[in-house]
């Protein structure tokens, strides 16, 4: 089974989401090998979280192919260290883990449509790869926009969207929730279901916390 989640932009939520559906993977379905992979990175981040919170047996290749010092976009990274983006690495530890695990989940870098190399964008590379895909959209004033802006680049670029997961940033309301993403206009303007929200946590990194968020979500209709 395989998910690639990326979200309308950077600090979306795409790095909770995945780290809580890991938790619960490794809590309710101990026996499936679990693989967790974030393509590039640039500056210190996501591949540190997952080496604190999981127990994965991937290397730091195996985890993220290609790193960069700078936390910036991955070709001005490149550049600077005289370095390219090579997206065959990249292909080459997808592969080798989409066929060594039961279950891998690659985070995207920034939003579908932050630049991977100078010609292709997060978008590019989930719809050439054909993955199944998650948005991520966190809840604030413009999220509708957000969400069918990002809607209409995965069509445009043939990615196989298969839902969207809302995220709290920051303390709400569930009265501000209703009225910043009200899930039956977002729904009825993208025609992509609405797997659930996540709440805000105070302590992103609390595994169990993380397991039960998610399981508060309609993970079913994730891996089909």
């Amino acid at each position: 089974m395989l998910l690639f989640i990326t979200g309308t932009d950077t600090e979306a939520g795409k790095t909770v989401f995945t780290t809580a559906l890991a938790a619960y993977l490794q809590k309710y379905h101990p026996q499936k090998s679990l693989g967790i992979m974030k393509p590039i990175q640039s500056g210190i981040g996501d591949r540190e979280i997952y080496q604190k919170l999981f127990s994965l047996s991937q290397s730091d290749t195996e985890i993220t192919p290609l790193y960069f010092q700078a936390p910036l976009a991955p070709p001005i990274a490149a550049a600077k260290e005289n370095r390219e983006v090579d997206l065959g690495i990249v292909w080459q530890t997808f592969t080798q883990l989409q066929q060594s695990r039961d279950i891998l989940l690659v985070e995207a870098l920034g939003g579908l449509g932050s630049p991977v190399t100078d010609e292709f964008t997060v978008a590019d590379i989930a719809g050439e790869w054909r993955l199944p895909t998650v948005l991520v959209v966190p809840i604030k004033l413009g999220a509708i926009s957000q969400a069918v802006a990002n809607v209409a680049l995965a069509r445009q670029s043939k990615i196989h969207l298969i839902g969207i997961i809302l995220n709290c940033t920051q303390a709400l309301t569930p009265e501000q929730i209703a009225d910043w993403t009200p899930i039956d206009l977002i729904e009825s303007l993208t025609n992509i279901p609405v797997l659930g929200c996540l709440p805000y946590l105070e302590n992103p990194l609390d595994l169990e916390e993380l397991a039960k968020v998610a399981s508060d979500l309609q993970l079913e209709k994730l891996f089909i």
